[in-house]
């Protein structure tokens, strides 16, 4: 499948993608170094090597495919070995009875055709694609554990069963280190944590059920299933795991706790392991903390107006406090790092206490609390504050000596970040006076209260909607809609003449990225600023629902209505925001 050049350059003159000049030029260079000119306008940036690709599908008659949004049905992708489609960039699309289509960068790699005849007995139907149809396709093969491990777990599985498990048998410590360095143990594990770390998975799952062993990830805030085990490899994963975390592997009655970190494809992760025994052995979790994952900016975690500004004011300050509230996994932590991040500079001192230190930040000293031995978040604090620090973050609030030792910081001259485990911002205040702090210090001290919430985000590919007055009714029983809008007007994301019936709301449209229409996740949050009228009603005793109240007409929006807000800029839909605010 030959094309002349002199077809090509004249294709490529009448096409109009580059003016008479750069052609000319092409041409002239072409010659000189005996290329071809459509070679030349890639190199000089002039098209694109699509484009390229685009012109030589047409003149050689061969259909051009774009697989970009297109879904793959896997028993059609695997015909091609995952590492073949890699190193020639051909995948395996659309196949029937005889024939099979496949998309490639380059129709002239015979090897790679005559290979695929041979291994699949189809006839071949070569098809040209661009880079990122190809990008598309091989991301598919890495978001189907099948993938990788059918052949290995049909292999590696009969070896394995041979282990005896459970029965009352004791097994050495000699034996289950044995076990965990197995070869194929070693692959299973090691391939599990590679796809979990691929699908930007938060924790994994690893659960013995009666009769197989069950993985799941945990996906922006979602448990999914991710692989079904035999349950005889349950004992010798387990192994696998304590090895890496450095547990002690015959323990199986007590909970364990441990860390380890793993690289792969140049990113660094660590692992923080949790094992508990239950009924039916030990279930282990592992929470994925990938390092230098810092260099967020307040806007990326969804801050935005307003409640933007009343935090930049509070970082400005030199002493109180900054709190984050919200349930495990809404991003309280991240969100402190964020500002610490902020804070970082070279005039200034930051010590945090933590449990676990997440990320490893420059310039910050950081102190892992270890309860085993004595050393909480009071005993830290209470040593930080003889360490001269000008700006204290504590990992979490836990008990009123923390909660003491955090309050006496801010009132002698130190910022504290901090968070708490509240369901809002208002909730903070009567949550705090539970753990004995006087409401007076609370109002000397709490400057800003911040609650949030994880969102999943809406993909590019996302379906443009409008409510009618029926779904606006029903929405408006839950969300003040006159105050989102206002909003919305304020931050000029709608016109100043907008209506909610012409508002356009967003609704997920599947992609062969993301099966479910939704990628990576956002806060929502309100942001409680302690004014002097809030601080009254906290001395008068005031509840959470009378601070909520005052800070509303103080131009607080709450999670729910920023949820909303969010909504409008198409940034999620409104099943996820009451899905994750549960009133």
């Amino acid at each position: 499948m030959y094309i002349q050049e002199k077809q090509l350059q004249d294709f490529i003159k009448d096409s109009g993608l580059v003016s008479r000049g750069d052609f000319e030029l092409a041409v002239k260079t072409a010659e000189e170094n005996k290329q071809s000119v459509g070679g030349v306008l890639v190199q000089k940036g002039k098209i694109s090597d699509d484009d390229l690709r685009k012109m030589q599908a047409y003149l050689l008659g061969i259909p051009f495919v774009d697989l970009k949004q297109q879904r793959i049905e896997f028993e059609t992708l695997s015909l091609i070995p995952e590492p073949i489609a890699r190193n020639h960039n051909i995948v395996s699309f659309k196949k029937n009875a005889e024939t099979l289509e496949v998309a490639m960068l380059d129709t002239d790699d015979l090897t790679a055709i005559d290979f695929i005849k041979k291994k699949t007995h189809f006839k071949i139907l070569p098809r040209l694609t661009d880079s990122d149809s190809i990008k598309s396709a091989l991301l598919q093969y890495q978001k189907s554990l099948k993938a990788e491990f059918g052949d290995l777990i049909k292999e590696e599985t009969d070896v394995l069963k041979q282990i005896p498990e459970g029965g009352g048998e004791v097994v050495s410590e000699a034996d289950l280190k044995k076990r965990a360095e197995d070869v194929p143990i070693i692959r299973i594990v090691d391939t599990l944590l590679k796809h979990a770390v691929i699908q930007n998975a938060s924790d994994i799952h690893i659960e013995a059920q009666e009769k197989e062993l069950v993985v799941r990830y945990r996906i922006d805030g979602i448990l999914h299933d991710a692989m079904i085990l035999p349950k005889h490899v349950a004992g010798s994963i387990a192994a696998r795991i304590k090895v890496l975390a450095s547990l002690k592997l015959d323990e199986k009655r007590l909970p364990q706790d441990g860390r380890f970190k793993i690289e792969i494809d140049g990113e660094k992760v660590s692992l923080r392991v949790s094992i508990l025994p239950t009924y039916f052995g030990e279930k282990i979790v592992m929470r994925l903390l990938r390092e230098g994952a810092s260099g967020f900016t307040l806007e990326v975690l969804g801050f935005h107006g307003e409640a933007l500004e009343r935090i930049h004011e509070a970082l400005k300050l030199s002493t109180g406090m900054i709190l984050t509230t919200g349930p495990t996994g809404s991003g309280k932590t991240t969100t402190l790092y964020t500002m610490i991040d902020l804070l970082n500079t070279p005039d200034v001192n930051i010590s945090t206490v933590e449990d676990p230190i997440e990320y490893q930040m420059s310039r910050i000293n950081q102190t892992q609390v270890k309860p085993d031995i004595g050393f909480t978040f009071s005993s830290g604090l209470r040593a930080l504050v003889r360490q001269d620090p000008d700006i204290i973050m504590v990992g979490e609030i836990r008990d009123n000596e923390t909660a003491s030792l955090a309050v006496n910081a801010s009132l002698t001259g130190h910022l504290v970040l901090s968070t708490l485990h509240t369901n809002s911002a208002a909730g903070a205040v009567p949550r705090l006076i539970d753990m004995k702090v006087e409401p007076f210090l609370i109002v000397s001290t709490v400057n800003v209260i911040i609650a949030q919430r994880l969102v999943r985000k809406l993909c590019e590919s996302k379906e443009k909607y409008f409510l009618n007055k029926a779904g606006l009714a029903t929405l408006g029983k839950t969300v003040d809609l006159e105050r989102v809008l206002k909003a919305l007007k304020d931050e000029r994301v709608v016109p100043a003449t907008a209506t909610w019936e012409k508002i356009g709301l967003y609704r997920p449209r599947p992609t062969p990225d993301a099966p479910d229409g939704f990628l990576s996740r956002v806060g929502i949050h309100e942001i409680l600023k302690v004014t002097p009228t809030i601080r009254e009603l906290i001395i008068k005793g005031g509840t959470s629902a009378d601070i909520e109240t005052q800070a509303k007409k103080e131009g607080m929006l709450t999670m729910i209505e920023d949820g909303i807000f969010k909504c409008v800029q198409g940034i999620t839909t409104i099943e996820e925001v009451l899905r994750v605010v549960s009133e």
